[in-house]
C-alpha cells in the first residue's frame, strides 16, 4: 500500500506530486509554496523552512511527511519521534534532482508517470544546451543567493548557468552544500572576476539590481557597466525541482542569448 496522506515541507515535492497528478495525496504543504499555484489555495499551510507547525502536522495523520537538506533534520527528528514516517531528501545537481523525481515517482506508486516527467525535463535541458551551443560567446555569469552575507554556488544553478550557455563565475562553490560554506568573504573578489551578467535570486528578498551597481569598487564590473543585472524569482531557482529544469533555466538562458545580441 502507498502512502495516502503526505505533508511536503518544501515545494519542489508539491510540484511534483501535481506534475504527476498525485496531488489528491498531498494534505500539508509549505507555506513558501507557489508552485503550482492552486496548491495554495487546495491545501493547509503547516511548515515554513526551518520551523514547522509540529502540532498541526500530527492533527493531519500524515503516513508520509517529505523534506529537503540538513535545514529540516530538526523538523524531521520530532516527527521521527512522534512516529511520524519521514523521508528527507538531500538533492543538489541536476542529476539528483531527475533522480529524486523518480524516487518519488516510485514512493507513491507511479513510477512510469515518473520516468516520463524525467524523461521530459532531461529532453528539455537537452534543447538547451543545444541552443546554447550555438552562441557565439560564453558570458561570465554571477549569480547572488544572498547579498549580506554575499553568497553564491548552489551546485544545480551552477550546473544550469553552463547548461544555458554561460560560465559561473564561483564554480569551485558549487562543491559546498551549507549556505556558510559559500559566503564570499571578500566582496572585491566578484569585480576581480569580472562578470558579464549578474543574477539574483535573494531568498524570497526582492533583487535589488541598483543597490548591487551601487557597491564600491563594482562600478566597472562588465554586468554593471552593461547593465546586465537580471532578477530570477526565487520559486523558479532557488528550490531544486521541475520549476528549476523549466521556466528557470529558461530564464538563465533567456539572459545568456539577450547579453550575446
Amino acid at each position: 500500500m502507498y502512502p495516502e496522506r503526505i505533508i511536503c515541507l518544501t515545494e519542489e515535492t508539491t510540484e511534483t506530486l501535481y506534475l504527476l497528478g498525485e496531488e489528491r495525496r498531498i494534505v500539508g504543504i509549505s507555506g513558501f509554496t507557489v508552485r503550482p499555484a492552486r496548491a495554495r489555495k487546495e491545501k493547509p499551510k503547516v511548515s515554513a523552512f526551518t520551523s514547522a507547525k509540529i502540532d498541526r502536522i500530527l492533527a493531519l495523520k500524515p503516513d508520509l511527511v517529505l523534506g529537503f537538506s540538513d535545514l529540516q533534520a530538526d523538523i524531521a527528528a520530532e516527527l521521527i519521534r512522534a512516529g511520524i514516517e519521514v523521508h528527507v531528501f538531500n538533492h543538489r545537481s541536476v542529476a539528483e534532482i531527475l533522480r529524486t523525481i523518480r524516487i518519488l515517482g516510485g514512493m507513491v506508486g507511479c513510477e512510469a508517470k515518473a520516468v516520463a516527467l524525467a524523461g521530459r525535463l532531461e529532453t528539455h535541458l537537452d534543447e538547451i544546451r543545444t541552443s546554447a551551443a550555438a552562441l557565439p560567446r560564453r558570458p561570465r555569469v554571477y549569480f547572488e543567493e544572498w547579498d549580506e552575507p554575499q553568497i553564491s554556488g548552489i551546485r544545480w544553478v551552477s550546473e544550469l548557468i553552463a547548461i544555458a550557455g554561460g560560465e559561473d563565475c564561483f564554480p569551485e562553490l558549487a562543491a559546498e552544500s551549507l549556505g556558510k560554506n559559500r559566503i564570499i568573504a571578500d566582496p572585491a573578489e566578484v569585480p576581480r572576476r569580472a562578470p558579464d551578467i549578474i543574477l539574483g535570486s535573494w531568498c524570497g528578498k526582492k533583487f535589488r539590481p541598483e543597490r548591487v551597481a551601487a557597491r564600491p569598487g563594482w562600478q566597472d564590473v562588465p554586468a554593471v557597466r552593461n547593465e546586465h543585472l537580471y532578477e530570477i524569482k526565487s520559486s523558479l531557482i532557488l528550490q531544486p525541482g521541475p520549476a528549476a529544469l523549466t521556466e528557470g533555466v529558461d530564464e538563465i538562458h533567456s539572459r545568456v542569448r539577450q547579453w550575446n545580441g
